[in-house]
């Protein structure tokens, strides 16, 4: 297999080419396990009742036959000014909250540890998230969820910085715009799913 991004070198793990895709009936998701069982979990069990009822959408990395080597999830959600660096905070209008797109849920399955997946999959959701919030919908940064310190440090790497009072982390779209500028980001192709979830 072979994962190909357009801004990024391809990863040969066999022989087949593959692309990030939303998440449908035939991928195959009960063997997929990481290193946490929540997040294992919630693919087993959860992810497509989400996409089902328009909670968050799953984007997958299937492997051969369809295993899921690696998923992220992406909604909509809103941050308590509050939560905002003072600085940064002054620069804003005076609303209550912002509105923002959560990056919920990454996790890499751990057959496929040393292949780069989770940073390519965190780079696919930026990329997808600026084209949206450059002429869709208004999005002030992207927010996520660090399950553990190495998260938050994989996170950090990218330039996410903590909200105040919550081990949530953000990074503003101006910058995601930025850097998908700079290295012409694009999003991989979303595949239909050929049948229904």
């Amino acid at each position: 297999m072979r994962i190909c991004w357009p801004w990024a070198r391809c990863i040969k793990i066999s022989s087949k080419t593959v692309v990030v895709e939303l998440l449908h009936s035939g991928h195959k998701k009960a063997a997929f396990s990481c290193e946490h069982e929540s997040l294992s979990r919630y693919l087993h069990q959860q992810a497509r009742q989400d996409v089902a009822r328009n909670v968050a959408q799953c984007f997958v990395l299937a492997a051969e036959e369809n295993k899921v080597a690696g998923y992220y999830t992406l909604s909509m959600a809103s941050i308590p000014a509050h939560e905002l660096p003072d600085e940064l905070r002054k620069k804003l209008p005076n609303y209550p909250a912002y509105p923002v797109v959560l990056l919920g849920r990454l996790a890499r399955d751990q057959n496929f540890v040393g292949f780069g997946i989770g940073n390519l999959l965190l780079i696919d959701a930026l990329a997808r998230i600026a084209q949206v919030a450059e002429s869709q919908i208004a999005a002030f940064a992207v927010v996520v969820d660090p399950i553990d310190d190495r998260a938050q440090r994989f996170y950090a790497r990218y330039g996410f910085a903590p909200l105040k009072n919550t081990h949530r982390m953000f990074l503003p779209t101006t910058t995601v715009h930025k850097f998908a500028a700079h290295l012409n980001l694009q999003p991989t192709e979303i595949v239909p799913p050929k049948s229904a979830i």
